[in-house]
């Protein structure tokens, strides 16, 4: 079996957890003999693993064939087209695009991030999907995130092959409950197309069902999961050179993420000890209100910013830390907590989190209930039985949670959609 997948980011380059769960995902598929997956993003940047896959950029799709001529389509592109396939799609309905942005081989530029201009990238990315499908062979088309829907969904109105959508959050997860319609819109219009819709969560599933009116029968839950520790993870020594705890967050610095819950429980903490200090990894649109806060609370010399942490980073700062909290008010699924009881940093989440619904031992809290998770904090800093038991259980917990096994359900759901 081909599967076409369309995604937004993919590592080393990563912005969250939609490019640590896409590699993780498609990693795991492959060891499945007989699945073959060409994995598409706007914006490659050559160093990705592609080990167990293939991977198109967007960005190198040429969109407009008019004024191209074969021998400079050939050098760019390969060999890959024969002549009489040339012709026809340099005179398909793509030359109507003539009027987009594009370099000397028509094709479509894409700032492989999340620019101002969202929308429209998520619109061109959709015209370069349309490319795409007319070239490559499979059998089923799986979009990751909403992003990537009308891209799906452009794929299958084109060949006719099944399509599979994965939500990894949904708007209302994002926004609070202040939902962008335009973003709402896309998420509802790619739900609607889907042949099937897999939810990193039961949580997610019940407001896809709920919110955008989706029958139950066709969205299904694939948790999500942890990759196995390298060997140069394993080899990291912490970091931390004081006698003081290390209590962290690590995530984007969004409302979303409750970091301001964080930010209180750490002031609470600190009335009960001075041997610990907290630490907020990671940037967004609330970091400066967070700032503010830990100054207004007076305990700036106790609370550290990092900055965006990725790659080696990130274990670095798991690897140094006694305490992983993740204090989200809303959380589709949230694969961080998994990675610090990887490698036995105790954890605690919050109740309403996707992971909660897979991890016994983690300790849950509400997101808005402070006192409950200062005291888990500072139990768990205090008591050294408390935290022996929460490292070993929960090493042993994750290190079950495989994205093989996760990768074998979602093969499930193409065999559903594909013999149906």
């Amino acid at each position: 079996m081909k599967a076409l997948m369309f995604g937004w980011e993919f590592p080393p380059h990563i912005l969250g957890g939609l490019g640590t769960a896409s590699y993780g995902l498609t990693k795991g598929m492959s060891l499945q003999d007989d699945l073959a997956i060409t994995f598409v993003i706007p914006k490659p940047h050559g160093d990705e693993d592609q080990r167990f896959l293939k991977i198109i950029g967007a960005c190198n799709t040429p969109v407009v064939y008019k004024d191209i001529p074969e021998s400079v389509l050939r050098e760019r592109f390969g060999n890959y087209m024969d002549p009489q396939e040339y012709y026809a799609l340099r005179d398909n309905i793509y030359a109507d695009f003539r009027y987009l942005y594009t370099n000397d081989l028509g094709c479509i530029e894409f700032s492989g991030r999340y620019p101002d201009n969202l929308l429209e990238e998520i619109n061109n990315y959709s015209i370069c999907a349309g490319v795409i499908a007319r070239r490559e062979q499979f059998d089923v088309i799986h979009s990751h995130d909403w992003l990537t829907y009308p891209a799906g969904i452009h794929a299958k109105n084109i060949s006719g092959k099944p399509l599979v959508i994965h939500v990894h959050a949904t708007d209302f997860d994002r926004s609070r409950g202040q939902v962008n319609p335009q973003v709402y819109s896309i998420e509802k219009n790619g739900m609607d197309h889907a042949d099937k819709i897999i939810c990193v969560s039961n949580l997610t599933r019940d407001t896809v069902i709920s919110k955008y009116n989706q029958d139950p029968s066709k969205v299904i839950t694939v948790h999500n999961a942890v990759e196995p520790v390298s060997d140069s993870v394993a080899a990291i020594q912490p970091m931390n050179h004081t006698q003081d705890k290390i209590v962290t967050f690590l995530g984007r610095i969004t409302m979303q993420k409750g970091p301001e819950y964080f930010v209180e429980a750490a002031y609470k903490v600190l009335q009960k000890t001075r041997h610990v200090r907290f630490v907020m990894a990671g940037n967004g649109d609330k970091m400066e209100a967070m700032i503010q806060l830990v100054a207004r609370r007076g305990i700036a010399d106790h609370f550290h910013f990092t900055g965006f942490l990725k790659g080696q980073q990130v274990y670095e700062m798991l690897k140094s830390s006694d305490v992983y909290i993740m204090p989200s008010v809303s959380e589709p699924f949230g694969i961080s907590p998994l990675e610090a009881m990887q490698v036995g940093v105790p954890s605690i989440i919050s109740k309403q989190s996707g992971c909660a619904e897979i991890l016994n031992y983690a300790i849950k809290t509400d997101y808005w209930d402070i006192d409950a998770m200062a005291d888990a904090i500072y139990s768990i800093i205090s008591y050294p039985a408390m935290y022996d038991f929460l490292r070993t259980e929960g090493k042993r917990e994750v290190d079950s949670i495989t994205w093989e096994q996760a990768g074998k359900k979602v093969r499930a759901v193409y065999d559903q959609v594909c013999y149906r």
